[in-house]
């Protein structure tokens, strides 16, 4: 095995040569091979141990393996310990998600502070068949059936085209010593049942399994990176426009496509969502039709999808800004910090040509504090220019201004008279005239 793992090094993961690793070592039969193979082909690794403290004196057996393992080696090792169950209920977890977690913000603090360039985990072949019988059992797109990434970021797994069999093989001729697990012969958890039961199965009929297994993989690969493909063409028509609030899609774009659901499922399932039925229904739903996961939400507006992060107060669902409180300014600040930038306060001698983001207004006609807040219902303007005043919502209707945008819709106000719409339009009654005498320009950034 020794050669085929130095083959596939300098093949597939040449880089792994001239990197300084960080192998995830758990004392169990996979980590110590891959310890072993890494020390045989002389690469720059150091090791990594995780006590979750679930399995009482077993589990500081394991540590002390994984220290003496160290010490044969000539290798370094980092030990952490962790209160798993504390931490699974805390955060309401499984376990198995607990200690996950747990793990890789470990290793990945590590491997930041330390200037680690790869973490190396002891995935093989049979783990990658387990994964993905668990994704089919429970329910996956493409992406789910391509099994377990070679190469994800730094995490890198060098042992993925091996098999089990392989593994045990080269560690018994090698006469390597390695702890058992005891959590692994319980059929608790679904991945022991289908290791235990399953796939001797399966194995048992169609001894090719593992080859064929990775040979669909590899096609199933292929058959991704042209979805991939498909997809950024999509995307790069369908994305109007993105910044730090808010991503909006046209639409029609999603029509034109042969597979509207297909696309949609690719471009927002990373986003938590699962109600791709009620997605597909935005398509020609009436403006305003909103579909929730657990950190976003998707609105139909007019002839765009506008995708937001949510979140929950009291039960109403609301955009990240729509609770924030007023804030009130005084006339002797210059500058306030506010939800959607700075705004800048300062006293000018003529009118430079304003624009969306800064106004000037007769500085005499204020009444102080004045108070930035959202605009409410019932809230009403003077649009500057205009005569009569206009009720703010039917502005907003009027200048076409999308649902998210609505809800995110700051005010300047004095003594509860709008003196700007933020970003949109200032009030004329606050306008500057010949006669006035002080001049302040309010720019917001």
């Amino acid at each position: 095995m020794i050669e085929a793992f130095k083959n596939h090094i300098n093949s597939k993961l040449p880089f792994l040569s001239n990197s300084k690793c960080l192998v995830a070592c758990s004392g169990g039969l996979d980590s110590v091979v891959l310890t072993h193979l890494c020390h045989e082909l002389k690469l720059d690794v150091t090791l990594a141990h995780c006590n979750f403290n679930l399995r009482g004196n077993e589990s500081d057996t394991d540590e002390a393996f994984v220290l003496d393992l160290g010490e044969m080696l000539d290798l370094e090792v980092f030990i952490q310990n962790f209160d798993t169950d504390i931490y699974a209920t805390t955060e309401k977890l499984s376990t198995q998600m607990a200690a996950r977690e747990l793990r890789y913000d470990w290793f990945s603090d590590l491997a930041e502070s330390l200037k680690f360039d790869y973490i190396l985990t002891a995935h093989h072949l049979d783990d990658n068949l387990e994964t993905f019988l668990i994704n089919l059992t429970r329910g996956t797109g493409l992406q789910g059936l391509t099994g377990i990434p070679e190469i994800n970021d730094n995490i890198v797994r060098p042992l993925l085209q091996f098999s089990r069999e392989d593994i045990e093989d080269y560690a018994k001729a090698h006469q390597l010593t390695w702890r058992e697990d005891s959590s692994n012969a319980s059929d608790k958890y679904l991945r022991n049942k289908l290791r235990h039961h399953v796939i001797p199965v399966l194995k048992e009929t169609t001894p090719e399994l593992l080859q064929n297994f990775k040979k669909t993989i590899d096609n199933l690969s292929d058959t991704a990176d042209i979805v991939e493909e498909s997809l950024r063409a999509v995307a790069k028509r369908a994305i109007i426009d993105i910044d730090g609030d808010k991503i909006i899609f046209s639409v029609l774009e999603f029509k034109k496509a042969n597979n509207p659901k297909a696309y949609l499922y690719e471009m927002f399932k990373d986003y938590g969502f699962t109600a791709w039925s009620d997605i597909v229904d935005l398509l020609d739903a009436q403006p305003g039709k909103q579909v929730f996961s657990e950190s976003y939400r998707l609105v139909k507006d007019r002839e765009y999808l506008i995708l937001t992060r949510r979140r929950s107060l009291s039960g109403v669902e609301v955009t990240e800004s729509v609770n924030e409180a007023p804030i009130f300014i005084n006339n002797t600040d210059k500058e306030i910090e506010t939800p959607i930038g700075t705004l800048f306060f300062d006293e000018v001698d003529a009118i430079v040509k304003p624009s969306k983001k800064v106004i000037f207004i007769d500085k005499e006609a204020l009444n102080y504090p004045l108070e930035f807040r959202l605009w409410k219902e019932g809230d009403s303007f003077q649009p500057l220019g205009m005569t009569g005043k206009k009720k703010l919502s039917k502005y907003l209707k009027d200048e076409k201004v999308s649902l998210v945008d609505k809800e995110n819709t700051w005010l300047l106000t004095s003594n509860n008279t709008v003196v700007w719409v933020v970003g949109k339009r200032a009030d004329d009654r606050f306008k500057v005239t010949p006669k006035t005498k002080e001049i302040l320009r309010i720019t917001i950034q």
